[in-house]
This record gives structure tokens, sequence and C-alpha cells, in this order.
């Protein structure tokens, strides 16, 4: 094997080991804030703090199944994954770990609650009409096909809208200043994703002319 050929295949494994690592990274992340909250479960609102944060870990546990899953194609990048990775978990250590702004509870706090709810639904609908498709290295199977029924009937990239829209309710109940800023840093993560991955996207039959008549993110914005 070629010294090229090694380098190429250590990044691959790299590559397909990074979200794992972030994953348990992520974990451990919430788990403290989770641990953190429940210890003033007395007050309502650390006690639907500490609901959010569970409810956090049980998202990152119905994606392990694509979390985990390797892909016999190989990715063809993943530095916006690392970005948009450690961005997600920067964004959530942020929110969960730093002292919540609101001194007595509010029935309005149940809004955020309620986004952070319907983005993740909607990313997990997301992932199960693209099924074996969706992947989260950028990768292009040999029988890829562009998927536009379901909620892709809407937008282009219905999981990602639906990973912003549910940090967006989190870092909303959670907010502080830091979680603010990262929630920034996190959709430019994501902005920056999407473009890369329709370069590849573009690639694939019917494709160009699906994302002519569908929004990215948002109908009518962009």
């Amino acid at each position: 094997m070629s010294t090229v050929e090694q380098a190429a295949g250590t990044g691959s494994s790299w590559a397909a080991r990074a979200p794992r690592l972030l994953f348990v990274v992520a974990v451990l992340a919430t788990g403290a804030g989770l641990v953190i909250h429940l210890r003033h479960a007395d007050e309502p609102v650390d006690l639907v703090a500490a609901v959010l944060a569970a409810c956090y870990l049980g998202w990152l546990a119905v994606e392990i199944p694509v979390t985990f899953r390797t892909s016999g194609a190989a990715p063809r990048e993943s530095a916006t994954l690392l970005l948009y990775a450690a961005a997600r978990i920067a964004t959530v250590s942020a929110a969960v770990l730093g002292p919540l702004p609101w001194d007595a509870w509010s029935p309005l706090l149940l809004v955020p609650a309620a986004v952070f709810a319907g983005g993740v639904v909607l990313r997990q609908v997301a992932i199960r009409t693209l099924g074996r498709f969706y992947s989260h290295h950028v990768t292009r199977q040999t029988d890829h096909q562009v998927v536009t029924w379901g909620v892709y009937r809407f937008i282009r990239h219905p999981a990602y809208a639906g990973m912003l829209s549910a940090h967006i309710g989190f870092v909303g109940f959670f907010l502080n200043p830091l979680s603010l800023a990262l929630l920034i840093v996190l959709a430019a993560a994501i902005t920056f994703r999407i473009r890369t991955e329709e370069r590849m996207l573009m690639n694939i039959p019917g494709y160009r002319d699906y994302a002519a008549d569908h929004a990215r993110l948002v109908p009518g914005l962009w």
C-alpha cells in the first residue's frame, strides 16, 4: 500500500470514528447538566430543565443506529461533519451547564420546549423518510436517488431544519449569552455543511431540478 493510500485510509478511519467520540462527549455533557438540574428539582424551572436534558439524551439514544452505522461508501469529506458536531456539542453544553435565567416558572417557557420537541420530531421523520440513504457523512451510494416525498416535498433538508429548530428551542429555554453565541456558530456550521453536501448532490440525476423548486430550509427564504 502506498503512502497516499495509507493516509487516505487513516483519514477515512478517523472520519468514521469521530461521530462516535463526539457522541460520547455529548452524552457526558448533557448527563452532567441533567444531574445539576435534578439537584434543584424542587424548583419547577429546574425540574423542566432536567426533563429537557433527559429528552436530549433520549434524542441522542434514538440516533445511535445512524451515528454508529457504517456505510459502504467512503465519506467524501469529514471537515464539515467535525465542525458541525463540535458546534452542536458546544451549544448544548453551554446551555445545559449554564445558569438558568428564569427566577420563576412561567407557562411561556413551554414555547421553546415545544419548539425543541417539534424540531426533534421533524428530524426523525426526515431521517426515516431517507432510510438507508441517510448518513451523518457526506457520501453517495451507487444507487443513490433523489427523495422527493414525505417532508421532502416541502424543503430539501428537513433533517437539518429539524436539527436547527430543536437547538433554537433548547437554547431558548436555557438562554444565556454563551449558548446564544454558539447557536449562531451552529447555524453557520449547518449552512456550510449544506452547501458542501449539495455540491455532491447536484451530481445525482434529478437533484438539480428538485433543488430549483424547493428551498433548503425555509420556504420562500432559503
